[in-house]
Order: structure tokens, then sequence, then C-alpha cells
């Protein structure tokens, strides 16, 4: 432990860039699993008093272990806080790579929870796929079975950095890419053949391409993260998600969104930026001031020196095309244009 619970929560709660109500909160999601036994009861003071404080934001909490009759109902007694239970189960059967998946322990979690819940609402997170481990079609078909038993389907690629192909090298797994990358992998041939697999499936659950879609979509919410604004994601959504979307889905004006960059606490040293349609490019804000202005206008904010592509928005360059010529036209338009100006 790095401090205790309380001092957790202080910590949260005073953080310059949290927005009571607004500010999407994950837990336990780097080095450990939430549902762990020395874990579990971190989790639940911490949403407890959370919820004690009534504060309504989404969180979202990311399992792959053991979910109880007595956590659902745990649960279930949270009045406030907004929280989607993402399972992951990714169908990898090699136990070298997914112990905890291979042992039968997450799909009996995935139909815990199913069976006991009413209001809890939980997603079945397929992560990751990966061409050769978990990619062919009796293996997917599988996958989605068992999630047409959730509220929702988010899936995604692979986390391809140089610590983890070196372990899983290691053990004598073969892994199918050779550069590592910041973001996750996920070539476009693959996602267009999870979707595919989806359609051909017949299930119900809705599929999506983000984790914040999902976990919005549950609650009734539009997406927190402005994905509205990159549209090619959105092919695959329900219409009812669509709608509520696209009606919250609204660019700042140049001086409303000038006006953020100067004031605290996003007390910018550039104010350099371009609004675009369904995004705004900016530069030296970092993430945390990014993520803090996009969850604040509910719009995408992306950073000049790390573009999104089409088709492959969050994804790393493995299996996708990207367009050069496209982003150094960006490149020149944002520092020679500075939108100051309303129209």
């Amino acid at each position: 432990m790095l401090c205790t619970d309380d001092e957790a929560i202080e910590k949260l709660l005073n953080h310059r860039y949290f927005i009571p109500h607004v500010t999407p909160l994950q837990i336990f999601n780097k080095a450990t699993d939430p549902f762990l036994p020395s874990v579990k009861p971190h989790l639940f003071y911490f949403l407890n008093e959370l919820d004690k404080r009534k504060l309504t934001n989404v969180m979202t909490v990311i399992t792959r272990y053991r979910v109880t009759k007595e956590d659902v109902a745990f649960l279930e007694n949270l009045k406030y806080l907004k929280v989607t239970l993402f399972i992951t189960y990714s169908g990898i059967k090699d136990t070298r790579i997914e112990p905890i998946q291979a042992s039968g322990i997450t799909v009996n979690s995935i139909k815990t929870v199913t069976e006991y819940k009413t209001k809890l609402k939980v997603v079945l997170y397929w992560r990751p796929i990966v061409p050769g481990w978990n990619d062919d079609e009796e293996t997917m078909q599988q996958v989605l079975r068992i999630g047409d038993q959730c509220d929702a389907i988010a899936f995604t690629g692979y986390y391809h950095r140089q610590e983890n192909m070196e372990y899983l090298q290691s053990l004598g797994v073969s892994v199918p890419y050779s550069d590592g990358h910041r973001r996750k992998v996920m070539p476009r041939e693959l996602d267009e053949k999870i979707v595919k697999q989806y359609q051909l499936s017949g299930i119900t659950t809705p599929l999506f391409r983000k984790t914040s879609c999902a976990a919005t979509y549950v609650h009734g919410l539009p997406d927190y993260n402005g994905h509205w604004g990159i549209r090619e994601l959105c092919d695959i959504c329900p219409l009812e998600q669509r709608k509520r979307c696209s009606k919250h889905h609204k660019a700042p004006s140049p001086s409303k969104f000038k006006d953020l960059l100067l004031q605290y606490p996003v007390s910018s040293e550039s104010d350099r930026f371009l609004i675009e349609d369904g995004h705004i490019w900016t530069e030296k804000l970092g993430e945390e001031r990014r993520y803090y202005l996009q969850h604040k206008l509910g719009f995408q904010i992306w950073d000049i020196d790390w573009p999104h592509y089409k088709y492959s928005h969050g994804r790393s360059p493995i299996g996708n095309k990207q367009d050069q010529r496209w982003y150094q036209d960006i490149r020149k338009k944002f520092y020679k244009d500075i939108c100051y100006e309303d129209d």
C-alpha cells in the first residue's frame, strides 16, 4: 500500500482535475485486480465512501477474478455511484497467457453476476484479441455467447510493450507482433473480423469499440469522451445511443475554449489550438489537462504530436494505414492558424 484508503479518497476529491459527478473513475486497474481477497476490502471501502458523499460519477471496476453473490449484493446497495463492472474475458485457452480465465473462474463470475444482479451494470470486456491466440471463429463465437448475458460487450486489442513481449517469449509463447507501441494493437482487418463474427452470431447485446461508450450506454448516458466526433467508431452502436451522443455532442466556441486554456486548473503554457469537426487539436497540455477538458466538454481533445488517424483511434499503427500527408497538412494548418475568433 502506498497510502491509506482515506488518504487516497482525499487525494482524489482534492485533485485539481477532479470534477464531482463528471470525471470518470477507475480503481485498482494497473498492477492488481480489485477482487483479489487482499484488495477487495479496500475496493468496497473506497466505493462506499464515495457513495456516502452522493457522488454520481461513472465508476469502472475491471476484474478477471472471482465475483460472488455477496459482492453483487454490496454493489447493488450503492445508491449514487454509477458502477460499471467490466469482467475481462478473452477466450484464450493457453494457461501461460490466461491462467485465471482458463481455470473457469472468469466465466463463473459472469454467470454469478448476471444471475443475481438487478440494477448493477456488467460489461464483458473482450480483451486482448490477438491473432493466433483467440481470433478463430469458434473462440469468437464462444466469447460472444457468454457476452450475450451481459448489458454490453467492449472489445479491444493488446498492449504490446517490450517487457510484455520478453516475458511471453520466456514462457515460449509466440507473439504475432514485433515492434511495441504506447497504444493498443488492433489491426483494422481484425476489427472487421470481430464485427463480422458479431453480426453472424445473432446476439442482441450491443458491441462497442470503446470502454467509455459501453460504460455510458449501460447507464443511459452520452459518451463522456465525445467519441461521436469520430464517427467511424459509432457504426456498430445502437441507434438509441447514437441519438443520445449526437444530441450531447457540441463543439465549444473558440473564445470559450481559449478561456478554458487560460483558466485554472488548465493554465496552459500554450494557447494554440485548432477546432475541427469532432475534435480540437492542442499542444503541450499533457494527458491530465487534455482529459480534464475532454470530460468537461464531452468533446475530443487531441495532441498535435500524438495524432489519431482515421480508423485507428487510440490504436497503434500496426495493421493500420496512416496518412502521413494528411498529418503534415494538419501540422501546417495548426501552426499557421490560431483559432481565437468566434465565427
